[in-house]
């Protein structure tokens, strides 16, 4: 696989992810802090096995990581990884640039078309 066939279903992995609200949020909360599973659980509302689910959807494309408390080996504590929200950011960029490019060119051409009064209307 290719670095951009690698990137591209990383990027489809993340995105799968966040489809979900409630995994969206709990990329929200963690981005404040880290969180046990049951805090997760508790302020999302869900069971236990559903929250477990949702961790286990986010660990496996990458978005959260988990460590065990040092009290309790039972215990798990989730947080954000970076890289796969620098890699959607980083897409996101990219596609807005290519879109800005494709406005201003469409701008263009319609100005081309109607002369002046045309790009007037339209924001030049």
């Amino acid at each position: 696989m290719t670095g951009a066939a690698a990137r591209a279903e990383r990027l489809d992995e993340t995105l799968s992810a966040l489809a979900d609200p409630h995994r969206r949020r709990v990329v929200e909360l963690l981005s404040a802090e880290p969180r046990r599973s049951g805090d997760l659980a508790q302020a999302l509302g869900l069971t236990p096995p559903a929250m477990s689910r949702h961790l286990r959807t986010l660990r496996q494309c990458g978005l959260v990581e988990e460590r065990h408390d040092g009290f309790d080996a039972r215990v798990r504590v989730y947080q954000l990884r970076p890289e796969p929200m620098a890699n959607l950011a980083a897409w996101l960029k990219e596609t807005e640039a290519m879109w800005a490019t494709q406005l201003t060119a469409f701008r263009d051409h319609l100005v081309a078309l109607g002369g002046e009064t045309l790009g007037a209307e339209i924001g030049e």
